[in-house]
């Protein structure tokens, strides 16, 4: 059995893309394997964050881990400022980093160009990102494209720690999504699909209602040919239709090209509306059964115990290898 970890910010509703392209997954990487969910709250606050909201959309993400099919007795679901080996793990892995790898990561670069000033915190996310996945013994890793240079230094630092002190940390290979995951924004199909859109009929969010989302559906950008078919370079708005409906129905593009051959647009956004309400209908009733429940604090509750019992294993570990506090007889 492989350990195989997974973190996501609490930062907004998860949008469809978020869904299809990485939490429809993970269900599947529970079985038969030793599956690790973080809600990684303490990553959220390297940018200003309202507190209320914050602490909102903590409880909302676990609800939605759990409406999309993490099951809590095959997997450990848990908050990652409730594990404080979490932060301990990250200041010493802070202490192996160099300033100039740190500065080096695109996602610091991008967040920082441009700003008179950007917190320390947001230039040292990558050695508590590594923390995260290293405290479990993490064997997988699946990320996006976007986070794969912080899982490249999360290796660089394991290894690192290991050779300059003990062989304690596991090194874990990157998992990246399959090709055709990607969802595109509904009004730029060019672009991907992200919930910071200034644009709110670009994106679909998980806890949309069925008439918000047969909204922004039916005024996603297609093209003028009026033929349902697809084809990535020249007609990427239908393409991006067919690839949401593929995916949330499990029915292969061909067959989906048969079904609205000789059809119009307008059957077609139906289609797909109805395939994405469908589909998340059973999510959303979960989810608002969960969200202020009891079971989902006693979820919670569990999750954090089993992972301090894991984790603190590990940053004892590190602690002895660095010859941190004092030797016990």
């Amino acid at each position: 059995m492989k350990t195989i970890f997974s973190g996501v910010q609490p930062t907004g509703t998860i949008t469809l893309g978020n869904y299809i392209g990485a939490i429809k997954q993970f269900p599947a990487l529970q079985e038969n394997n030793n599956a690790i969910y973080c809600i990684v709250d303490q990553h959220a606050i390297t940018v200003p964050q309202d507190r209320l909201e914050l602490r909102k959309n903590i409880r909302s993400l676990a609800a939605m881990y759990i409406a999309c099919g993490i099951d809590p007795k095959k997997s450990i679901l848990f908050i990652q400022s409730e594990v404080p080996a979490h932060a301990q793990a990250g200041w010493m892995l802070q202490c192996v980093a160099s300033i100039g790898e740190l500065e080096r990561m695109t996602q610091f670069k991008d967040k920082s160009t441009g700003k008179e000033s950007v917190s320390a915190a947001l230039l040292t996310y990558p050695p508590l990102m590594a923390a995260d996945i290293l405290l479990y013994n993490t064997d997988i890793v699946p990320v996006g494209e976007d986070q794969k240079q912080h899982i490249e230094l999360t290796r660089d630092l394991a290894e690192r720690f290991n050779k300059r002190y003990n062989d304690v940390l596991t090194i874990p290979d990157i998992q990246l999504p399959k090709e055709g995951a990607r969802i595109k924004s509904l009004q730029e199909p060019t672009k991907k699909m992200s919930k910071s859109d200034t644009n709110s009929k670009a994106t679909i969010r998980l806890l949309d209602t069925a008439k918000e989302i047969e909204k922004k559906i039916k005024s996603a950008v297609t093209d003028s040919e009026g033929i349902v078919k697809f084809d990535i370079e020249n007609k990427p708005g239908v393409s991006n239709l067919l690839i949401i409906e593929s995916a949330l129905s499990g029915t292969a593009i061909a067959d989906l090209e048969a079904k609205y051959e000789g059809k119009g647009y307008g059957d077609f956004k139906a289609g797909v509306a109805q395939a994405v309400i469908d589909h998340l209908t059973p999510i959303q009733e979960r989810y608002y059964a969960l969200i202020d429940s009891p079971e989902l604090d006693e979820i919670l509750d569990e999750g954090a115990v089993k992972a301090n019992a894991i984790a603190s294993k590990t940053l004892k570990k590190m602690e002895n290898a660095m010859g941190l506090g004092r030797k016990r007889r």
